[in-house]
């Protein structure tokens, strides 16, 4: 069986530091794949190799069943978290010039219809909102016509009707059979878009799999959350502290809740939750998305 891409026992090391250390990813063809991780774990370093932007220390990587060349990176197609455009273009000769680089291209009207820039064709790319800026550095991506894709933080600061606009997209683009690997810091995103993700710390992967699978595999149940200022002097129950409320992992709410009042404990903040891939990340790095 060969992947879309493939990395074995993958390690960068910068002067001291270990970037990457020993990371094995195989990803199938044709899924949305989320590479998660709080700022430092070594993701942006291991997409990197992978892109061919940087030279890994040991390991390999293959990309299409082949080993990594540079005929292979032309079949890629990045958008990067931060990307300048010439100045003075509308969208539509920003397309023009960037397809002019490449020998093989996506048909521009069905690129155009993909990242839906028809009524942003004559608009000039410097004054395109944060939303329609991020569809046309897609469109960038996709111009050559790859079979792979690479999005880095692709709806940071976009709002939450622009973010689910690009969900939709990212969904168009991998209807047609493009493997999609995606850094997000938003949780619901990847737990909407990914098919499969993986979670690194300090340069290792510390899981891997499909999210629901994840999280079957690491909670049972449901979690219990009241208030910090609630939690009485002493509980009988095993719990977490967070920073301003305490969670209770559990299958039986009514023994839970039997517990608390018998503690006296006001229930009014109360909240009974199925775990997410946020309480996933969390309980497995220890640390917010954010953190450094």
């Amino acid at each position: 069986m060969t992947f879309a891409i493939e990395v074995n026992n993958l390690v960068k090391r910068f002067a001291k530091v270990t970037a990457v250390d020993g990371v094995d990813l195989r990803i199938p063809h044709g899924i949305c794949f989320g590479l998660l991780g709080p700022n430092g774990a070594g993701k942006t370093t291991t997409i990197e190799i992978i892109e061919g932007i940087n030279a890994p220390c040991s390991g390999s990587v293959s990309i299409l069943g082949e080993p990594a060349s540079p005929k292979l990176y032309e079949r890629l197609g990045i958008q990067f978290q931060q990307t300048a455009l010439p100045d003075h273009l509308t969208v539509q000769e920003t397309l023009n010039m960037f397809a002019a680089l490449y020998q093989h291209t996506m048909p521009m009207a069905e690129l155009i219809a993909i990242c839906e820039l028809q009524p942003l064709l004559t608009n000039d790319a410097r004054r395109l909102s944060g939303g329609q800026r991020q569809r046309l550095l897609l469109a960038l991506a996709l111009i050559n016509d790859p079979d792979i894709v690479f999005l880095d933080e692709p709806t940071t600061g976009l709002d939450p009707n622009a973010r689910r606009l690009f969900w939709s997209l990212i969904e168009r683009v991998k209807a047609k059979g493009r493997t999609i690997v995606l850094t997000t810091h938003y949780m619901e995103e990847a737990q909407s878009l990914c098919d499969e993700i993986a979670i690194m710390q300090t340069g290792k992967i510390i899981a891997q799999g499909a999210p629901f699978d994840l999280l079957k595999q690491h909670f049972d149940g449901v979690l219990v959350r009241i208030p910090l200022t609630e939690l009485p002097a002493e509980l009988p129950l095993d719990y977490q502290r967070h920073a301003d409320y305490i969670e209770i992992a559990t299958t039986d709410v009514s023994q839970v809740l039997s517990t608390l009042m018998a503690q006296k404990v006001n229930l009014a903040g109360l909240q009974v939750v199925t775990p997410t891939l946020e309480d996933l990340f969390i309980k497995l790095t220890g640390a917010g998305l954010n953190d450094d």
